[in-house]
């Protein structure tokens, strides 16, 4: 099991309706993006960094370890609008930091809304509260099959990785770089083995295109729900009188 799935199945909230959950993500990523990003965004990745790691408990190294990949393109993609190159060379691109201080801002708090959602409920829940409002099964069941394959290509990867490493494939810069080609030179057809076995087992399993698991729809909080709209409803606010 990755480290993904095993917080949102082991994390505090992982028992509350889905819908309130949903409720405080998607709302909050809405206002992330309608509203001013300063001082809104800021107060959204606060209250959503919040939510996650003291009301439901996801451990920080996995919040970390989450968040590092998007920062590191958000980042690379902000610096591309401080920097512009002229004939003169290198230059600040005029209304770059401003322009690139509100993209980091927007893109780190629908960044927090997207991992409080992945990292307090499981993919399988997500999947049947699609199913319940209309997502067609086809859709629903190439999502799941799609989420849980990708892990067991990062296994894959992981485990390559490592039968490098005990063959010295790591030892300097420049094998290490040889090693890595090499890695994602042979990743693709393990891939496409690793599928086609996969598509083999379900077809001998017999399966028809629907993947069933057991989900528990669980009732609705009116404190919770409550709560969560006057969260939003008080950072709309803020966000409206501060811009």
């Amino acid at each position: 099991m990755s480290p993904v799935d095993r917080v949102a199945h082991l994390n505090r909230w992982r028992h509350r309706s889905l819908i309130e959950k949903a409720m405080l993500a998607l709302g909050m990523l809405i206002l992330a993006v309608l509203l001013p990003p300063f001082p809104a965004a800021a107060v959204i990745a606060v209250i959503m960094t919040a939510a996650a790691l003291l009301g439901a408990r996801v451990p920080v190294s996995v919040w970390l370890a989450c968040a590092a990949g998007p920062l590191g393109f958000l980042l690379s993609g902000a610096i591309s609008l401080v920097v512009q190159i002229d004939a003169n060379g290198l230059a600040l691109a005029p209304g770059g930091l401003t322009a690139a201080a509100g993209l980091v801002a927007r893109s780190v708090a629908a960044l927090t809304c997207l991992l409080f959602l992945a990292l307090t409920t499981p993919a399988t829940d997500l999947v049947a509260g699609l199913r319940r409002c209309g997502l067609p099964a086809e859709i629903a069941e190439m999502a799941l099959l799609t989420y849980r394959f990708l892990f067991l290509l990062a296994d894959t990867a992981m485990s390559m990785d490592a039968a490098q490493a005990a063959r010295l494939g790591h030892v300097g810069a420049r094998r290490r770089l040889s090693s890595l080609g090499s890695l994602i030179a042979n990743l693709l057809p393990r891939a496409i083995d690793r599928a086609r076995r996969l598509e083999i087992g379900l077809a001998a399993r017999g399966w028809e295109g629907e993947m069933r698991v057991l989900t528990e729809t669980r009732p609705i909080s009116i404190a919770g729900v409550t709560l969560v709209l006057a969260l939003e409803a008080g950072t709309a606010a803020l966000g409206v009188v501060m811009s």
